[in-house]
């Protein structure tokens, strides 16, 4: 086996997740046969590679097939919420929406964060990479827009900070920005049309916010394809419509 594929898995392990710009990451992302070896090594303990070209970052995932036995080993599924309470992963797939489908959609118009508006020659440029198309949410905005609904500001605190602990975001002052997993974790392929024509329907009809270019910080020195479904309201309780028994 190849040395560099055996450093490549160590430091994604410890790491969690590696830039798509660090050199053994762009060779697996090149070279067939390193990815085909990085890929047999990793499938012998129930992993797999995550990526996408939308991110800057890449990191490993569980198997479908291997979850049942990881995350069913108790009586109730556990799933890969990382611990998060359900106002957490709501909150979760509320940042999501509203960070990475507007990225995705400048990414794919070839169009930066600080552009006025696009170029007519943009699509013949690289895709731009997330740290160049992607833009911060106000703090003070997503507590009053979703303050109410994800459990007051305590709450609030609390969940960014675990997010932000886990990779998903990233503090800067008053501004949420996108963290290295943010892209990674989410399903957009099954979650799109479900969050902007479903649960957050009413989000995107609204005008758009101010948009905010937040500059990137250099990286630190030193992907479970799994999706965190956003909650749906139940139905309400069918009303009755039975006359209340007479009094004597």
């Amino acid at each position: 086996m190849n040395d560099d594929s055996q450093i490549l898995i160590a430091r994604l392990l410890t790491h969690q997740h590696l830039r798509r710009d660090d050199k053994l990451v762009k060779r697996v992302l090149s070279d067939e046969l390193f990815r085909a070896e990085v890929d047999t090594r990793l499938q012998a303990t129930g992993l797999k590679l995550l990526d996408n070209v939308y991110a800057d970052h890449v990191t490993l995932a569980l198997h479908r097939a291997i979850e049942p036995k990881v995350f069913g080993a108790r009586d109730v599924w556990q799933n890969n919420n990382f611990g998060l309470s359900r106002d957490g992963v709501a909150l979760l797939v509320v940042l999501w929406a509203q960070i990475i489908l507007p990225k995705r959609e400048r990414q794919e118009t070839h169009q930066h964060a600080d552009d006025d508006q696009n170029d007519m020659f943009g699509v013949d440029k690289p895709l731009p990479r997330a740290e160049d198309t992607s833009i911060g949410i106000a703090y003070k905005a997503l507590l009053a827009d979703f303050g109410d609904k994800l459990g007051k500001k305590t709450r609030l605190d609390m969940n960014l900070g675990i997010l932000a602990k886990l990779g998903f975001i990233e503090r800067r002052g008053d501004i949420i920005v996108e963290g290295p997993l943010l892209d990674l974790m989410m399903d957009t392929d099954q979650l799109k049309e479900r969050i902007i024509n479903g649960a957050l329907a009413d989000v995107f009809k609204r005008s758009p916010a101010q948009i905010i270019p937040v500059p990137r910080s250099s990286p630190p020195i030193e992907e479970d394809e799994e999706i965190l479904p956003a909650f749906d309201a139940p139905p309400p309780a069918p009303l009755d419509d039975t006359e209340p028994p007479a009094k004597d």
